[in-house]
């Protein structure tokens, strides 16, 4: 496996069944729909993975962009939402066709333990450039300085209580633990912040920035950060 986007283009155990699928992206997307606060806006997110639940997003705004970087999670998506005018699924290398300002709301989720932080920072200083003045920029599943896994293993087992899959997301551990993702994860590592370093990054993008009470999602051990652009000066 030589990246994350290899890994997540592949057949892989994250999710315990397809409740824990759908649980998990109702969830997101739900959080997400609650941030749109006009009906006209612009939304993009960017490494949106399958987004069962675009559509609830997509019903709040006059535009919904749905990026990721693996081909057979986009084929999957514009299957999906074929139907759905509203809707648009988009490589990343498209993002930079988008025109400058012409975006309302962005969501990061997920990311940016995928990415090096060089990496992450050119993301978000393209994605920047791309909002409104004004505009908004979300940056969610941060995961903190020493999180220990334990506290996403406490996070699933509390979520499979909750959404009524705590058997198969016992399971899914077991299968998780046999599998190649333990591997996958040692060799390729995951990237972690803390709180003034990410700030840092989003002020250094040209957004005002600060961190967010709730994660999107269910996992609240890991971080969630809201920033705006600048507006013009008069």
């Amino acid at each position: 496996m030589t990246s994350w986007i290899d890994y997540w283009n592949s057949d892989h155990p994250i999710y315990v069944n397809q409740r824990h699928l759908m649980l998990h992206y109702r969830g997101i997307a739900r959080d997400i729909a609650d941030l749109i606060a006009e009906p006209d806006a612009v939304v993009l997110d960017y490494g949106c993975g399958e987004a069962l639940s675009a559509d609830l997003v997509a019903a709040r705004s006059r535009r919904l962009l749905l990026v990721d970087s693996a081909p057979t999670i986009r084929d999957k998506l514009a299957q999906r939402f074929a139907d759905n005018r509203t809707i648009h699924v988009l490589a990343p290398e498209e993002v930079a066709t988008l025109a400058t300002g012409s975006l309302d709301l962005v969501i990061v989720h997920s990311v940016a333990q995928y990415l090096g932080k060089g990496d992450f920072m050119t993301l978000l200083t393209e994605l920047a450039g791309k909002l409104k003045p004004g505009g908004s920029l979300i940056v969610g599943d941060v995961l903190p300085n020493g999180l220990s896994p334990i506290e996403d293993v406490k996070a699933l087992l509390a979520f499979g209580w909750q959404g009524g899959f705590l058997i198969p997301a016992l399971v899914g551990l077991v299968r998780t633990a046999l599998s190649d993702y333990r591997k996958v994860r040692g060799e390729l590592g995951l990237t972690h912040y803390d709180e003034a370093e990410m700030l840092a990054v989003l002020e250094k993008a040209g957004l005002t920035a600060r961190r967010l009470e709730k994660n999107l999602g269910h996992n609240q051990a890991r971080m969630a950060f809201g920033a705006v652009k600048f507006r013009d000066e008069a």
